[in-house]
C-alpha cells in the first residue's frame, strides 16, 4: 500500500497525492460506509493504486484525524484562517462562531483582513483588533490585489495545514492566487446586494513546500456542530479565562447575573461590548438548542 493525502473529492472519486507529488484517483471501499466514515480533503490515507484491469485505485485506510471540520468538510487542519474584508461588510458573528469552533477542535484561529487597498482608513482592521484584543487573536492585514502584507502571511503559514473560511466574496481564492501563484477561479461582488458570488464549489488542497492550504466554498452561516451545555460556551472565549471563579455566582453565564466580573469589565470598556452582545446571542441559541435536545 501507498501513503498519501487527499487533495480533492468529487462524485465519489478522491484524488490523492503521494510523497513524490504523484496524483492518483481513488474510490472508497464500502467498509467506510458501514463505519459511517467518509474520506475528507486533508485526510492522510493508505491506498492501493489502480492498475490495467481496475481504472481507479482504492482508499484502504484513513489515518487518525487530528481535527475534523463539518462545514467545510475537511480534516487535519491546524490553522483556521478566517477571512473578512471591508466589502462585503464583515460578519463578525460568523467570525465568533468560527473561533468557538476552532477552540472546540483545538485549532489555532487567525483573522485575515483582506482588501487592505479598500480599507483606506483602516476602519475594518482597527475594529477587528479592538474586538479581539482580549481574545489574543492574531490579525493580519493583506491585499490580494496589490500583494501588501503577503510575506507576513506566508511566514505564519509555514509548517501548517491551513483552511480558509469566511463569507463568499471576501477574496479567499484571489488571496490564494496572490500568495502562491495559483489560478483558482475567482468572482466579483454583486453590486446590487454587496455580497459575494461563490466561485469555489469544492474543497481542494494545495501544497507549497511545508505549507498545505485548503481552499473551501464560502458561506455566510455557520451552525455550531453538536449540542453542548450552555455553561461551557464561556470556555471557548479566551478573554473570559482570567475571570474563572471570580464572579459572585458559580457557574456564571456572564449574561445577566449580578456580581459578574465579566459584565463589570464590559461596562468599564475592558471587554468589547459588541463582542459581548454577540456572545449573549450565541448563548441564547445554545440554551434553546440544549432545551430542545430530547424533542
Amino acid at each position: 500500500m501507498t501513503e498519501g493525502i487527499i487533495i480533492r473529492g468529487r462524485g465519489g472519486l478522491y484524488t490523492a497525492l503521494d510523497a513524490e507529488n504523484r496524483e492518483y484517483v481513488l474510490r472508497a471501499k464500502k467498509k467506510f460506509r458501514r463505519m459511517g466514515l467518509s474520506p475528507l480533503v486533508g485526510d492522510r490515507i493508505m491506498f492501493t493504486p489502480g492498475n490495467i484491469s481496475d481504472e481507479h485505485g482504492w482508499v484502504e485506510e484513513i489515518m487518525p484525524r487530528t481535527s475534523q471540520c463539518l462545514r467545510p468538510p475537511v480534516a487535519n487542519v491546524t490553522l483556521l484562517c478566517m477571512v473578512v474584508s471591508p466589502q462585503p461588510a464583515p460578519d463578525w458573528l460568523l467570525v465568533d462562531k468560527l473561533m468557538i469552533f476552532a477552540e472546540r477542535q483545538n485549532l489555532k484561529p487567525v483573522l485575515i483582513v483582506n482588501k487592505a487597498d479598500l480599507d483606506t482608513e483602516e476602519e475594518t482592521l482597527r475594529a477587528a483588533r479592538k474586538m479581539y484584543k482580549g481574545a489574543g487573536l492574531e490579525v493580519f492585514s493583506v491585499s490580494a490585489r496589490t500583494g501588501e502584507g503577503k510575506e507576513a502571511l506566508i511566514e505564519r503559514f509555514a509548517g501548517q495545514m491551513c483552511c480558509f473560511s469566511g463569507q463568499s466574496g471576501v477574496g479567499k481564492s484571489t488571496l490564494l492566487n496572490q500568495l502562491f501563484g495559483l489560478q483558482v477561479e475567482t468572482g466579483d461582488i454583486s453590486q446590487k446586494i454587496l455580497r459575494g458570488k461563490n466561485t469555489t464549489r469544492h474543497a481542494e488542497l494545495f501544497r507549497f513546500g511545508d505549507i498545505a492550504v485548503i481552499d473551501t466554498p464560502g458561506f455566510s452561516l455557520l451552525e455550531l456542530d453538536g449540542v453542548f451545555d450552555p455553561v461551557l460556551l464561556q470556555d471557548y472565549y479566551p478573554e473570559f479565562r482570567e475571570y474563572k471563579g471570580k464572579c459572585r455566582f458559580s457557574p456564571c453565564y456572564h449574561a445577566a447575573e449580578p456580581g459578574c466580573m465579566v459584565r463589570m469589565d464590559e461596562e468599564n470598556g475592558v471587554i468589547d461590548h459588541e463582542r459581548m452582545e454577540r456572545y449573549r446571542q450565541i448563548l441564547k441559541d445554545c440554551r434553546e438548542t440544549w432545551r430542545e435536545r430530547y424533542d
